[in-house]
């Protein structure tokens, strides 16, 4: 690594690391509540703190290794259907068929596992940003990411309660998911100067058609999933009107 910035020049790097940061922990706070959404409230404290740390840990290690890995083709590629993936599976009624080791999971180390991987797959396109800023020095990097932790907890924290009592929050994280990854996808070495030469537009049209993908797919497989296994319609007696049996827990 390079030798560590000294006085202002310093400062200035760590500010702009801290910036940069700042600036990915929008989206990085909308998975981390939406993974954690599923778990009960005493857990989802937990799996926030357990994420974020995995996150952050995991970016540090991509930063450093930053101009290794944005030089394969098809990386970015890989990263943006990985997050169309969780983007689609968010969208899928909780504790529903098979959901227990999906992106919105029931346990607590599936939630970490989803923020974890699609954090990872968030971050490929930026940690290249984040390493010049740091400008070779480990120490800066560590450092700049390290004070961001506390911003990207309490965002996520306002999301979860928020998504409880909007659910419309969740569609809409699940479309900014969908509109990340397309943007990954078409900046991709792989096929970035072939669909500029053939869709002039495609950098502005791609993101908005990722998000409404991910929406589209994603509520038509819900619609097709079972009901959840703890809200089973049950007949009332005498052929009345149905209730809900809230499955006890065993």
């Amino acid at each position: 690594m390079h030798d560590i910035p000294s006085g202002a020049a310093f400062w200035i790097a760590l500010l702009q690391i801290i910036g940069i940061d700042i600036v990915l922990s929008g989206d990085n706070a909308v998975v981390i509540a939406l993974a954690s959404r599923g778990l009960p409230p005493a857990q989802r404290r937990r799996a926030v703190l357990l994420g974020t740390g995995a996150a952050i840990a995991m970016r540090v290690v991509l930063a450093l290794m930053a101009a290794a890995l944005m030089s394969y083709p098809g990386l970015k590629l890989a990263g943006g259907l990985l997050l169309l993936w969780i983007g689609v599976s968010l969208l899928r009624p909780q504790g529903s068929e098979g959901g227990h080791d999906g992106p919105t999971s029931t346990t607590l180390a599936g939630a970490v596992r989803t923020i974890l991987v699609a954090d990872v797959a968030m971050s490929l396109d930026n940690v290249v940003g984040i390493a010049a800023a740091a400008k070779g020095s480990a120490l800066l990097l560590i450092l700049g990411l390290a004070i961001s932790i506390p911003l990207i907890i309490f965002s996520s924290a306002v999301l979860l309660r928020l998504m409880d009592r909007y659910p419309v929050i969740i569609v809409i994280g699940a479309a900014l998911l969908g509109y990340v990854a397309a943007e990954m996808m078409v900046t991709d070495g792989l096929m970035r100067d072939w669909l500029t030469a053939t869709v002039p537009y495609v950098h502005r049209v791609a993101p908005v058609l990722g998000a409404l993908l991910v929406v589209i797919v994603g509520k038509w497989l819900a619609a097709r999933l079972p009901a959840p296994a703890h809200e089973v319609p049950l007949a009332a007696p005498g052929g009345g009107q149905t209730d809900t049996h809230k499955e006890r827990e065993q």
